[in-house]
């Protein structure tokens, strides 16, 4: 017989925050209307590819996170240090010619550089403490660090990206 359980309001809404996140870097896919990315080197392309594996990534570390996936130490482990692999790569991709259509960054990636590379610091710091979290194989350490990270995502969002 399943066994119900009451999920406390900060669980509900970090399975809300996570959907979010996910939902979000969804939208990106579903925008098949948008104009071709015409640049020689296609950074806008590129990015967007990296932002996809971030949300497959990021899919399973939420619902675990969320109550919604059996907590399994290793397997949670590996999503977290492959989030941990991609987690650098997508900036270099954000280049001065790169706010250009299609792109939904807003012109503050560009014109407040430092605070776009604050962002991107605060992003990777807290991917590592859900890595380091992860380790010690404590889910309620993992859910406060799947929090860090959602928070991460949607305040560089809510600054640098257009939704």
């Amino acid at each position: 017989m399943p066994r119900l359980t009451t999920r406390p309001i900060n669980k509900v809404l970090r399975v809300r925050a996570v959907a979010v996140c996910v939902a979000v870097s969804l939208g990106l896919v579903a925008c098949m209307g948008e104009p071709k990315d015409t640049h020689p080197d296609q950074v806008l392309t590129k990015r967007r590819a990296l932002f996809k594996q971030f949300t497959r990534t990021l899919e399973p570390i939420g619902l675990v996170a969320g109550g919604r996936r059996e907590y399994k130490t290793d397997e949670f482990l590996g999503l977290a240090q492959d989030l941990e692999k991609l987690s650098s790569k997508p900036w270099v991709y954000f280049t001065p010619d790169g706010n250009y259509p299609p792109t939904r960054s807003r012109p503050e990636v560009w014109s407040k550089p430092d605070a776009f590379k604050q962002a991107q610091q605060q992003y990777l710091d807290t991917v590592k403490a859900l890595v380091l979290a992860a380790q010690g194989g404590q889910l309620p350490a993992v859910q406060k660090a799947v929090d860090g990270v959602t928070a991460s995502c949607k305040a560089c969002h809510k600054d640098f990206r257009f939704e």
